[in-house]
This record gives structure tokens, sequence and C-alpha cells, in this order.
């Protein structure tokens, strides 16, 4: 298989800033975005650390494995190593978030979500914190892989609201899992299969508030074999419907030889 991304951040239409992040590494195989949140610009100090820790755990990690492959040839890794890089790195983003927040009173309460994965081989290492999503579109069928970190979630799992009723809620932007908030941090993690003709999606709230399932599921569709095109429409009808929050999408694609 051959792996084809592309990403876009976009600050939307009632925001002054962008406080979105994301690492889209064909390199390193890793794609990531974070949505941050706090006042005097602490969104974006957190979701901003929050890709750059993660980014350089990854890349140390897998330098790291490639010393002990290169010093003994026979050796091989398991597979389960790449899920916990994934989660560990994510964790240690915690910790410096944390640091930095216990350190600056002005970035006092500042945290940020995350999602994403990394990818080795055929196998996609999923980590995720947060409301951000990953979702997956396999034989024209989108489906959810991650699941919302949030208070209208808790909710919705407890039948006390509704979907359609959690759209509207007016806490339907608490968040009840972040990273920066406190240091004993959960990570929902999994490993997914990939397969030809695959493609992901991961994106902050600021997609999904705005645009439905049905419609994401119908642009992935008609712009499956150009993901710039793909990621600028998902913007656009975002944008279209409201803009009320950051934007933020990568697509990544698995083509078979």
């Amino acid at each position: 298989m051959r792996l084809f991304s592309a990403g876009l951040t976009d600050k939307g239409l009632r925001r002054p800033g962008n406080e979105d992040s994301l690492v889209c590494r064909d390199d390193l195989g890793l794609y990531m975005v974070a949505d941050g949140m706090g006042g005097h610009a602490a969104g974006e100090v957190a979701s901003g650390t929050a890709v750059e820790v993660v980014t350089k755990y990854v890349q140390q990690s897998l330098n790291e494995l490639t010393i002990i492959t290169d010093s003994s040839p026979t050796s091989t890794t398991p597979r389960e190593v790449y899920g916990k890089i994934i989660v560990d790195a994510v964790l240690t983003a915690n910790e410096q978030i944390c640091a930095q927040s216990a350190q600056n009173s002005e970035w006092e309460g500042m945290g940020t979500t995350i999602s994403g994965f990394l990818v080795q081989g055929s196998l996609l290492w999923l980590a995720h914190v947060g409301d951000s999503r990953v979702y997956r579109l396999r034989g024209g069928a989108l489906e959810q892989l991650t699941d919302d970190h949030s208070w209208v979630n808790e909710q919705i799992r407890r039948k006390m609201l509704t979907p359609e009723e959690a759209k509207t809620h007016r806490w339907r932007n608490v968040i009840t899992r972040a990273l920066g908030h406190k240091l004993d941090l959960r990570v929902d993690a999994g490993m997914v299969k990939i397969v030809p003709e695959d493609i992901y999606l991961i994106c902050s709230d600021g997609l999904t508030g705005m645009v439905d399932d049905p419609l994401i599921e119908t642009i992935l569709k008609s712009f499956s074999y150009d993901l710039p095109s793909a990621c600028a429409t998902l913007v656009q009808k975002a944008n279209e419907a409201g803009g009320i929050d950051n934007i933020t999408v990568i697509l990544l694609k698995a083509a078979g030889e």
C-alpha cells in the first residue's frame, strides 16, 4: 500500500485567532489534530505544545528503534510497541502542558484535545483524548472510530439526551477529558488494520459541529482521489454553516499498488 495525506486548518468566521494545531508527517507516519482551550492565547499554547511534544517523542522513539534494529538485524519489534509509543507521547505532552499551566498564571486552566494515529506498515495505532474525532470511510460507509469525551455524549450514552438534543444543548462544548487538566490522564487507544482504499479523517469539532456525518461522507466519496480538495471542501462547508469555531482536518488514504 501507498499512503497519501493532506491537512488544512482555518480559524473560521467567528474566532479572532486559531487555537487548533496539527501534525501531518508522512515520514513518521504521524497524523494528529489538537484543539486548544483557555484564555490569553492559552489554547494556542496548549495545542501547539501537544503536537510539538508528540512529534518529538515519536521521532526520538522511532530513531531508537531503528538503532536497535540496525545493531541486531535478527531482532523484531513487537507491533504493540508502536501503540505504546503514541500513547506515551500523548501522556508526555500532558505532563508538559500541566507544568506550563502551573508556571504561568495567564495559562492556568488551559487544555487541549488531541486525536490521531501513528501508522506502522498496514496498522494504524490510535490515541484520543477529548472531542476531536477520527473517522474511517470504508466501502463507501463513514464510521466514527473515536468516542467523544464530552458531557453531552455521556448523557447520550445514559439515554438522558438524544443526539439531536445534544447538538443544541447549552453544555455541548463541555469537555470531560483533555490534556492539561490533570496528570492522571486516561488515553483511549486502539489498533486498526488498514485496507486499500480506506480514507481516514481526523478533525476538530469545528468541522463536526457544523457539518453532519452524511455530508462529510458525501464529500469524502466525491473527492476520494483529491485529498487537498476534500480538505478545502470540508472547511468551506463548515464556514458556510456558520464557521463558529476553528476548523482543522487531516485526510489519509491508503491506495493499493
